[in-house]
């Protein structure tokens, strides 16, 4: 028997591959369906949005594949809800006891992040496309991007310096 544990916490579970939104949308209605929301609080499946800056899509990719997250108070009721969840094979952890999660490491996880695909990289010209600035700087040099594709430092000849600016890099084109 589970001990119980009275403060929600996150769980990893491990899923067939390809079944992550099945599992993570089985589960959010079983918790509906038999009023489980004070066992079971938040069900995430971690993915990345990757948007091309050609065509602006926008598309999913799972950062852990067969990996969902779930916030919930451990006992033996919620334990066996997600254990026997089409799709789902276990509970992360040595033998009968799942790892517990915390806030900071799920966040870290960086689940819901969005990462752009960018059409340039250091060294590419660009101009930018919209903005305060885009009258003046119609050239600049790519130095720097962030981590995650969101804001680019540029080099750019602004009233006759050089100057470098960070910008967002949704506004930035690559020149050819």
């Amino acid at each position: 028997m589970l001990q119980d544990n009275l403060s929600p916490s996150w769980y990893v579970i491990h899923t067939y591959s390809g079944y992550e939104n099945r599992v993570a949308t089985t589960l959010e209605k079983i918790v509906e369906n038999r009023k489980l929301q004070h066992l079971i609080f938040s069900i995430k499946v971690p993915v990345e949005k990757v948007v091309d800056p050609v065509t602006g899509k926008e598309e999913e990719r799972y950062l852990y594949p067969s990996y969902v997250l779930v916030k919930m108070i451990m006992n033996d009721e919620s334990w066996h809800v997600v254990r026997n969840t089409r799709g789902v094979t276990g509970f992360v952890g040595p033998g009968a006891e799942p790892v517990v999660l915390s806030d900071e490491e799920v966040e870290s996880l960086g689940i819901e992040t969005t990462v752009a695909s960018l059409a340039f990289k250091p060294g590419d010209r660009v101009r930018l496309t919209e903005g305060a600035l885009a009258a003046h700087i119609t050239d600049a040099v790519v130095e720097e991007i962030s981590p995650d594709n969101k804001r680019v430092k540029v080099t750019a000849s602004l009233h006759g310096r050089s100057t470098t600016i960070e910008l967002d890099a949704a506004k930035v084109e690559k020149v050819d």
